[in-house]
């Protein structure tokens, strides 16, 4: 059998949960696993080891390894295997050494679409400060403040960015009857209409939409992008949400627009730094509402990034092209 590993940081039991026992237990039958994690501090020691492996599965806290590294550690290194999603930090090297590198990263869009899905169908009814005012005021005056929100039938529900998890928000959101925007400076306006929304700009989304969701890809040029610009265009009982990454906020602005209407909420997943530094606003202000980077994949969902890795292997083991495998080209506008 063809010699693989597992790579990263941390401890074997997390890989374990990633790659379940059925998962591990299929792949045993064609590969002859290295009993030890393989980290970036004992490459060297397993070296002699590491030079037949083909194939190599990880995870988060995948090590950044150098091209020459790669040469001369994993020579004969055919594949790797990432269950998890974004691949910038490391893909490159392993790219131009020839390696197929594959991602989970759709898998890892499930979780976070379905997050996102719920936080805009209780958005659009008033729920995310109506508990307080309702245990502060009353039930009398908690109705009558969820009775300002628009609801969900044909509210206008803005999607920031359409690549893995944005497009499955959009096909997610078919269920119901909202009408939804998408700003994509990638896509044209007929393929947003061939998912099923409408092409606009962040300008329109933030002035007209009852739900703004970020979901941008993690580049440079987007820090700080959503600003006080566009978050000053949102309208009373209207909603942003975020679960891409808190660096595309300029967070100054948005506690100023909060601070300004309090009438407008922010479901913030992600902040910049994570989590907010102690004392920040984000604490006090009653129309944020914080969660711990939870949309992604856990507990017992990261094994779905196992499973779809698991398919990845059998499709390279059978000569197939991967369904996830990513591409130089894709790396200039993948999250």
């Amino acid at each position: 059998m063809e010699k693989a590993i597992f790579i990263g940081t941390g401890s074997m039991q997390r890989y374990h949960e990633i790659f379940d026992e059925q998962t591990r237990a299929n792949l045993n039958k064609d590969l002859d696993f290295l009993d030890v994690l393989i980290t970036k501090e004992n490459m060297n020691e397993y070296k002699t080891e590491l030079q037949e492996v083909k194939y190599a599965f990880s995870s988060w806290g995948m090590p950044v390894i150098s091209e020459e590294e790669i040469a001369d550690i994993f020579p004969n290194l055919k594949a790797l295997f990432y269950a998890a999603g974004s691949v910038q930090f490391f893909a490159r090297p392993f790219i131009n050494k020839n390696v197929i590198v594959t991602s989970a990263y759709y898998a890892n869009a499930v979780p976070v679409a379905e997050y996102t899905l719920a936080q805009i169908l209780l958005a659009n009814k008033g729920f995310f400060t109506s508990n307080e005012i309702y245990k502060t005021q009353g039930s009398t005056k908690a109705s009558e403040y969820c009775h300002k929100f628009h609801g969900n039938y044909h509210a206008k529900v803005g999607i920031i960015g359409a690549g893995a998890i944005g497009r499955l928000v959009v096909d997610l959101l078919k269920a119901f009857k909202l009408d939804v925007y998408v700003y994509d400076k990638f896509l044209s306006e007929d393929a947003i209409a061939q998912m099923g929304a409408k092409k606009a700009s962040l300008e329109y989304i933030f002035e007209y939409c009852n739900v703004v969701s970020n979901h941008l890809a993690n580049h440079d040029d987007l820090v700080g992008v959503i600003d006080k610009c566009l978050l000053s265009k949102m309208q009373d009982y209207s909603v942003f949400i975020n679960t891409g990454r808190g660096r595309q906020v300029n967070e100054m602005d948005l506690v100023e627009v909060l601070e300004k209407n309090d009438t407008i909420t922010a479901v913030l997943d992600v902040t910049f730094p994570e989590p907010p530094l102690e004392g920040h606003a984000f604490y006090k202000l009653k129309n944020v509402i914080l969660t711990p980077h939870i949309a992604g994949s856990m507990s017992c969902e990261v094994a779905r990034m196992g499973d779809y890795m698991l398919d990845e292997f059998l499709r390279v083991r059978n000569h197939q092209p991967c369904e996830y495998g990513v591409t130089l080209k894709m790396l200039e506008t993948m999250a």
